[in-house]
């Protein structure tokens, strides 16, 4: 027998799936059996290739999918690569290289990478979104966004990451810092396109519930939508008409509001420069506010603002005049951008109120111990004092009647607010998609003339833009020499001024193209859509047939940093494609699964800096791709963090040469002594790879494996069933060991083996035998016996007589194939 060669035998059989262009992965178009959409979270082919981060979520998608395949599935198990965005963008600028060439090389070099693995992806479906052929149709859905009115242009305060020289969504910032180079973002007013989540709000956060996904993801997208029910109040602005309008989700605190605050982008404040006699303090305050970071506002320990001099409101609930201040710590975001301000329930209040010598009025007490207002807010419910009417009773109580009194006195109304804002969708780079619209100053005229009607959303509420006519998509992105950041809040391609300037689809007369660019998560939100659509390495069009097969996946896997950034913007085009009828599911994922991070060998995180990575490369180098991927799946439960260990690797390659090893003792009518173990095992590996309990089904399968290596002679039955339940697992060693006992047949496309229940139950189990409650002796004894007869045999037992010699047995206690009691006097 030739020692086992884990290079040798996995370069034979990756050339051997390659041959062909491994059609043995590919999912069947037009099937009738019964699917399984397998989808990994698809990479951004960074230079750096792989990382064993990638490999551990990979490896486990690959071993569901080839599960399922031999249980009968049809399996649509793709890849492709997320490869537009800043981080390619910033390396071709930083190294002088063209972004496509520099995504060509990362593509090519991710490709070779995951065949090297083993993994069995339907290569004919590949996709890559900086391809003109998949961007079409990006460019085509954010169309749909458009025409039904979900696309709309404005001039809003933006995050402007100065590093990287564009705008970012709010979920591109952590903490006030770019997620991509960690530089502090600051506020800007820009024009931009921006997309309407918020009117998905409901649906986006109602739907959770019907998701098969964890618990801590859900809850993360529910505390990003952030829904607030609470109450409207509006406080009338003296001599002047109309009114401050305040959301609160406490208007039990309403009877202790000693100011009302303002945030520096409120446009109120605008509106009433003529009346503050202290305009230019206020101007100098709120242009220093309006460029902090939310994280800085918010933070910030000492609260800071300024009276608006001149301006008060009257308290609807109690008829008193109360000062109005500009705030940074308010933010526009939320709720209406003016707060009530009741220092002695809120803790941003109190401190505001603290500093600036401002009153604090106590209107809710703790019922079970005494407070002191000066020096804490008391921000739980309570009993409620200072507050006219309402005093003495419980806070829940005293809401209701508050907010019923001043909906009757057209103070108040019932609202719903979230904390989720609308996806600012521009970016100011080179390296992304063309937005699909073009401006016409002559169409923007009729249109609010109304001498033009439209049926497009999008035109009538963005007068003058015009789509992109469908027959002329892709707008390809020009190949220029020059793709630098302006800094100037403009794309680079405005200045490609004959690319910009063009004629207008509707009339004909002279107009100029969008020189934004869409965001990297542009071409992320639809892909797994993508896959359907692409078959033999071409693009149709959306199909109700393919879509109503496929839909929606079975399985998604990936990081859970993608919690609320991809899967909310996904989610979202989602449905706004289910309500177009479009795709026929109201989700896209079905189920989700996160990996945990594999730390380094110091147990933190991986990183360059520390010098703690580990290159996946070196290891199937060294110990083979199936020894890392069992590696990586025997580590520790799937979803949980692990650090690396190269010691742990060497006894997954020493259990893959022992069944190597076990292919000299196969014979036709070997041993069945393994038999009973054998359908046991089924039955745990195929329970646990449901349940992608990884770790424990290789448990299993070590435990089989070492009976085997005990007996004299192995059966081929016994082996076969080996190979076929670690074929998932470890494609390579197993798929040569099937040819080696002499099968033609790929053991990939061989059914899942079954277990015979009857089978599984072992003959024999352990009694335990007591006296008086007391162990004294334990046996095997055949399963099943009756108490008569466990009695005769226990009472037989050496140490058991001597312990009701000259006794009378006066009741026995009996646990059928656990345990026996005699209670002897």
């Amino acid at each position: 027998m030739q020692k086992y060669n884990h290079e040798k035998i996995e370069k034979k059989w990756q050339k051997e799936w390659a041959r062909d262009g491994f059609a043995e992965w590919r999912a069947e178009g037009g099937s009738k059996k019964k699917k399984k959409y397998i989808l990994d979270m698809f990479p951004y082919p960074s230079g750096d290739g792989l990382h064993v981060g990638h490999i551990e979520g990979y490896t486990a998608s690959d071993i569901v999918s080839r599960f399922s395949r031999m249980n009968g599935y049809n399996v649509l198990h793709p890849m492709g690569w997320d490869a537009f965005g800043l981080p390619t963008e910033n390396y071709a600028i930083k190294h002088k290289v063209h972004p496509a060439k520099v995504t060509e090389k990362n593509v090519n070099n991710f490709r070779a990478q995951l065949q090297r693995m083993g993994f069995s992806y339907d290569w004919s479906r590949e996709v890559n979104t900086t391809d003109p052929e998949y961007y079409k149709w990006t460019q085509w859905i954010f169309l749909e966004l458009f025409k039904r009115g979900f696309a709309y242009e404005a001039e809003v305060p933006v995050n402007w990451c100065p590093s990287c020289k564009t705008v970012l969504a709010n979920e591109e910032v952590i903490d006030g810092a770019c997620d991509r180079c960690h530089s502090e973002v600051v506020h800007k007013n820009l024009k931009q396109w921006i997309l309407k989540i918020t009117a998905y709000a409901d649906r986006l956060l109602s739907d959770l519930d019907d998701l098969d996904w964890p618990e801590r993801i859900k809850e993360m997208q529910r505390n990003w939508i952030g829904k607030s029910h609470g109450a409207l109040i509006k406080f009338p602005l003296v001599d002047y008409k109309f009114p401050v309008e305040v959301f609160t989700t406490r208007p039990d605190t309403l009877f202790g509001v000693t100011y009302v605050v303002l945030a520096p982008e409120h446009k109120l404040i605008e509106e009433l420069k003529d009346y503050v006699t202290n305009w230019d303090e206020v101007v100098e305050y709120t242009s220093v506010a309006k460029n902090r970071s939310e994280r800085e506002r918010q933070e910030k320990k000492e609260k800071t603002g300024v009276e608006l001099k001149g301006i008060v409101v009257i308290n609807p609930a109690n008829k008193k005049e109360v000062p109005v201040w500009v705030a940074d710590y308010v933010l526009m975001g939320y709720g209406t951008g003016a707060v009530m301000a009741v220092p002695a329930h809120d803790e941003r209040d109190f401190a505001f109120a603290k500093n600036y010598r401002l009153p604090i009025e106590t209107v809710i007490q703790p019922i079970s111990y005494n407070w002191d207002a000066t020096v804490a807010a008391y921000t739980e419910e309570g009993k409620m004092v200072n507050s006219g009417e309402f005093d003495g009773l419980g806070s829940g109580e005293a809401m209701e009647g508050i907010v019923s009194k001043l909906k009757e006195q057209g103070f108040a109304e019932d609202a719903v607010k979230y904390k989720l804002r609308d996806w600012v969708f521009s970016r100011q780079r080179y390296w992304g998609e063309p937005i699909p619209l073009i401006f016409c100053v002559a169409c923007a005229e009729k249109i609010k003339n109304k001498t033009l009607k439209t049926k497009n959303g999008g035109e009538v509420l963005n007068p003058g833009w015009v789509a992109v006519p469908e027959d002329d998509l892709p707008l390809a992105l020009p190949n220029v020499k020059h793709y630098e950041p302006t800094g100037n809040a403009e794309s680079p391609l405005a200045g490609i001024t004959k690319w910009v300037n063009t004629t207008c689809p509707r009339c004909g007369g002279e107009a100029r193209r969008e020189t934004n660019t869409m965001p990297q998560w542009a071409g992320s939100s639809w892909y797994y859509l993508a896959y359907i659509m692409r078959e033999n390495n071409t693009y149709q069009a959306p199909n109700a047939r393919d879509f109503k097969y496929w839909l929606p996946v079975d399985m998604y896997i990936g990081g859970a940093e993608h919690a609320v950034l991809h899967l909310l913007y996904a989610r979202f085009w989602h449905k706004v494609l289910y309500d177009a009828k479009i795709v026929p599911t109201k989700e896209p994922f079905y189920a989700l699964r996160n990996q945990g991070l594999i730390l380094g060998p110091d147990g933190v995180k991986m990183s360059k800096s520390r010098g703690n990575v580990i290159n996946p490369d070196a290891v199937v180098k060294e110990y083979g791709a199936d020894t890392l991927r069992m590696f990586e799946m025997f580590m520790g439960p799937f979803e949980d963090s692990k650090p690396w260990d190269v010691r742990s690797i060497v006894g997954i390659r020493r259990f893959l040469e022992r069944v190597w090893g076990l292919q000299v003792k196969t014979q036709d009518d070997g041993s069945d002594d393994a038999e009973r173990l054998m359908h046991q095992t089924i039955k745990k590996v195929t329970e646990d790879i449901g349940t992608m309990h990884f770790n424990t089904a290789i448990s299993a399968l070590m435990v089989y494996v070492n009976a085997l290596a005990e007996q004299e002679v192995v059966s081929n039955k016994t082996y076969k069933t080996l190979l076929l339940l670690l074929a998932p697992l470890a494609p390579h060693i197993t798929a040569e060991l099937w040819q080696l006992m002499g099968n033609e047949k790929s053991i990939h496309s061989e059914a899942w083996p079954n277990y015979d229940p009857k089978r599984i139950v072992e003959e024999h189990s352990t009694l335990v035998v007591q006296v008086n409650g007391k162990t004294r002796d334990s046996l095997k004894i055949a399963r099943g016996i009756s108490e008569e007869g466990a009695l005769a045999v226990v009472t037989k037992l050496e140490r058991i007589a001597s312990h009701i010699q000259d006794k009378e047995i006066v009741r026995v206690v009996y646990v059928q194939d656990k345990l026996i009691n005699i209670v002897a006097k």
